[in-house]
């Protein structure tokens, strides 16, 4: 038997990785967030984060999103939302999860991300997504201050959404939230497609 040509094997192996790839981003699961500014589309990974991305999914199935706002707003950082409503009340949330930052899924420009306090683990329905890329929010130790946060997606449409929202004006909210959009961003529905 005749061996195949080590260009022919490698046209094999890349076409087939190349439809591995495109398999898997298809199964991928996409949010569609419809907020009162335009709709951004996310493509979530649970092969890389799938606690992160289970977390999530139970709070657009469960409507949790519909009516909050993003609440925290620093052009050329992130956008931040998923916990406040327009008046600066929180929403009651899920138990928090466990913080699945990895050094090889890094916040750059259009990710999301779970929003935390300086608990490693306390994430629980507040999230951001990039608006630039923020290397200092990687993974880079299994301590406090190298743990980051945990990545577990990506804008695939509407990045233009999002610069509109980190563009809006911002000031310290009488409750004394800073970073507060004068006028209210809302997601006014978060939903699988």
């Amino acid at each position: 038997m005749r061996s195949l040509p080590a260009s022919l094997l490698l046209g094999l192996t890349l076409g087939f990785a190349s439809f591995a790839s495109a398999q898997e981003a298809e199964s991928n699961p996409v949010v569609v967030m419809e907020t009162s500014l335009g709709t951004i589309a996310i493509e979530l990974w649970p092969n890389r984060a799938p606690v992160s991305v289970e977390n999530f999914l139970r709070y657009v199935d469960n409507e949790y999103f519909d009516g909050l706002i993003f609440h925290r707003v620093i052009s050329g950082f992130m956008i931040q939302g998923g916990g406040f409503d327009a008046d600066m009340v929180q929403k009651s949330t899920y138990d928090p999860i466990v913080n699945e930052a990895r050094a090889d899924v890094p916040n750059d420009r259009g990710t999301i991300a779970m929003a935390r306090t300086s608990d490693i683990n306390s994430a629980t329905s507040q999230f951001f997504i990039n608006h630039s890329d923020n290397d200092f929010l990687n993974h880079t130790a299994e301590t406090m201050q190298g743990f980051g946060y945990a990545v577990f997606g990506a804008v695939i449409e509407g990045m233009d959404v999002v610069d509109a929202i980190a563009a809006v004006e911002t000031h310290t909210h009488p409750r004394g939230f800073g970073d507060v959009p004068v006028e209210p961003v809302t997601i006014l529905t978060a939903t699988r497609r």
